[in-house]
C-alpha cells in the first residue's frame, strides 16, 4: 500500500505493536491506512483525536500516536462532538465498528451527520458483533448463519452509506480492506475535510463470520477483490452483499456549515462569547 516503515512511523505508538487481532482480520489494514494518510497529509499529531467504542476496532485508537479515547459502548460520536465543540482547533477522528456505531450508537450517528459535526469517521463493517461473540446485527447479510442465526438472518441489512447519506453526510465513501490505496485516499481527504465525513471499510470477521459460512480468511479476502465493483452512483443504489456484489466508491462529496460554524455564528448574532 505504501512505503510506510511502522518502525519509524510518527503516527503509531510501535511500543505496542504487535497489534492483537486475529490472523486474516483486516483491522491491520484499516490502522495501516490511517498512519499513512496521518503521516502523508502532515498533520500535528497534537490537533488530532482519535476516538472509538467497545469492539474490535475500537482498539485501533490504542495504536496511534494522538490522544486517544476509548469510550463506553455506542458512545464514540457523543464524545467526539464534545471534543470538536470545547477544542475546534482539533481533529476528532472516530474508528470503530459497525455494531457500535449502527446498532448501539445508531441514534448518535444519523444526529451527527444531521448537525453535520467535523468529525471523520471510520466503520470497520464486519457483518456481525465481532467481539462480544459474532451475533448477528444491523450489517449482517440475509441469510447468514451466526450464533444467533444459526438458520440464516430474517432481517434486512442496512445500507450503511444510504443511511448516513440520507442523514446529511457531506462526504461519504466505501472500500473494502482490499482496496487499501483508494481507503488511504478517502482516509486522506476525510481528514482535511470540514463536515460530518463517513467512510465503510468492509472487512468480514474471520473468526465468526467466515468460520461460521465456511470461509478462510484468504477466501474472504479473494471474493472481496473479485465482488467489489467501483461505481459512480447514488448511495441507494450502492448495494453492499457478499454473496454477489458491493459496489465501492466515493458516494458524496459537497460543502455545506458545520455545526461548529453555525453555532458561531449564532453566538456572535446574539452578542453571547462561545
Amino acid at each position: 500500500m505504501s512505503s510506510l516503515n511502522y518502525q519509524s512511523s510518527k503516527s503509531l505508538r510501535v511500543d505496542r505493536l504487535p497489534h492483537i487481532w486475529c490472523q486474516g482480520c483486516g483491522l491491520g489494514i484499516v490502522l495501516h491506512a490511517y498512519a499513512d494518510a496521518l503521516q502523508e497529509t502532515g498533520l500535528d499529531l497534537d490537533k488530532v483525536a482519535t476516538i472509538s467504542g467497545i469492539g474490535c476496532a475500537g482498539r485501533a485508537s490504542g495504536y496511534v500516536n494522538t490522544d486517544a479515547f476509548h469510550t463506553t459502548h455506542g458512545r464514540a460520536l457523543p464524545f467526539a462532538t464534545g471534543v470538536g465543540i470545547s477544542r475546534p482547533e482539533i481533529k476528532p477522528i472516530v474508528i470503530s465498528g459497525d455494531g457500535d456505531l449502527f446498532s448501539i450508537g445508531g441514534n448518535h450517528l444519523i444526529h451527527a451527520a444531521r448537525r453535520n459535526v467535523d468529525v471523520l469517521v471510520i466503520c470497520s463493517n464486519n457483518f456481525n458483533y465481532g467481539m462480544t461473540g459474532a451475533q448477528f446485527g444491523p450489517t449482517t447479510p440475509s441469510e447468514t448463519k451466526t450464533p444467533t442465526s444459526p438458520y440464516g438472518n430474517i432481517e434486512n441489512p442496512f445500507n450503511l452509506v444510504a443511511l448516513v447519506a440520507s442523514a446529511g453526510a457531506t462526504m461519504v465513501s466505501r472500500w473494502t480492506v482490499m482496496h487499501p490505496t483508494q481507503l488511504k485516499r478517502s482516509i486522506k481527504r476525510g481528514l482535511i475535510k470540514k463536515g460530518f465525513s463517513f467512510i465503510e471499510v468492509i472487512t468480514p470477521c474471520t473468526t465468526g463470520y467466515g468460520r461460521l459460512n465456511k470461509m478462510s480468511p484468504i477466501d474472504m479476502m479473494r471474493n472481496l477483490k473479485k465482488i467489489g465493483k467501483i461505481r459512480k452512483v447514488l448511495p441507494t443504489e450502492a448495494i453492499c452483499d457478499p454473496t454477489t456484489e458491493i459496489v465501492l466508491g466515493d458516494f458524496v462529496d459537497f460543502e455545506k456549515p458545520t455545526y461548529n460554524e453555525v453555532f458561531e455564528s449564532l453566538t456572535q448574532r446574539a452578542g453571547v462569547a462561545p
